[in-house]
């Protein structure tokens, strides 16, 4: 399995991808420069990591959604490539349009960052097939804009298309009915704020995460 990590200038995140996917697949992942232009040939999964894009100036990931490597992702996950977009890649993937909806200020308008107990809502994606009847978990969040938001007809038609992956249990953020975790149409990107890649069996974060890198190696 060939994967890839986007690092843009303000990422924090992106060697935790490296190690998460370096456990998982035995092999270290290319780490794409934003402004590569382009990707390495024949990925099959590529991370948007956590972090701090550009500072989040104007607003979290509005300038890493035009960075050049931009264009090469959006061809990408056009072809049905895999991506896992994680907290600020949550952030840049519904700036560069990949996935609906927009992420605001937490409603409390503090930064959160402890567990974060989750509840599965779909064990048929690519990305929680792995976790078969399991119904919750727990992964860590950082985030200060981790509120989903999107007008009530969009939320309507995400929750009827099955592509709710993840809610929060208890909710940190005031994130439009929970959602933790989203899927584009096709069901190969996955948007989350909780940090999958921070849960994968040492000390403070459990293994939670394991499970979900473990069910993209078997989809891709």
């Amino acid at each position: 399995m060939k994967t890839g990590v986007i690092v843009f200038p303000g990422s924090n995140c992106d060697r935790d991808a490296q190690m998460a996917l370096r456990q998982v697949t035995g092999r270290d992942p290319a780490m794409v420069w934003h402004k590569d232009g382009e990707l390495p040939k024949g990925l099959d999964l590529i991370v948007l990591p956590g972090g701090f894009s550009y500072g989040d100036y104007l607003r979290s990931g509005a300038m890493a959604a035009a960075s050049p490597i931009g264009d090469a992702i959006r061809a990408y996950v056009a072809k049905g490539g895999y991506l896992l977009a994680v907290c600020n890649g949550f952030q840049v993937a519904t700036e560069m349009g990949l996935l609906p909806g927009a992420l605001l200020r937490n409603a409390s308008l503090n930064f959160v960052c402890r567990p974060q107990p989750l509840a599965i809502t779909s064990n048929s994606s690519a990305f929680t097939a792995g976790y078969k009847s399991q119904r919750e978990v727990s992964f860590p969040i950082a985030h200060h804009d981790g509120n989903y938001y999107a007008d009530a007809l969009t939320l309507d038609r995400l929750e009827g298309e099955g592509r709710v992956a993840f809610r929060y249990l208890g909710n940190p953020n005031g994130s439009a009915r929970d959602i933790a975790g989203l899927l584009s149409e096709n069901g190969r990107v996955l948007g989350m704020m909780p940090h999958p890649e921070r849960a994968m069996g040492g000390q403070e974060g459990g293994n939670d995460g394991l499970k979900l890198f473990e069910s993209l190696m078997v989809a891709a």
